[in-house]
């Protein structure tokens, strides 16, 4: 299985948007997504490569596995 590596913070967006969030608001630096039926908001900052533990903390939330993560990830990169 592949690593989980740093991307931008658009690309991991794009992924959460792709799994069904929606963009409910920015607060300064940090986008905030949620999706009803998940009970907490999937926040991510503003970086040019959001870190790997960010990245594996929002999966958890959003209850995201590995695999589907890779799977969005891929669809995105065509």
């Amino acid at each position: 299985m592949p690593r989980i590596v740093p991307v931008s913070y658009e690309k991991l967006g794009n992924v959460f948007e792709k799994a069904g969030f929606k963009l409910a608001r920015v607060e300064g630096d940090h986008f905030i997504y949620t999706k009803t039926g998940v009970v907490r908001p999937v926040v991510i900052p503003n970086r040019k490569d959001v870190p790997v533990f960010i990245i594996k903390n929002n999966l958890r939330t959003a209850g995201i596995s590995r695999d589907e993560y890779f799977r969005l990830l891929t669809e995105l990169n065509g």
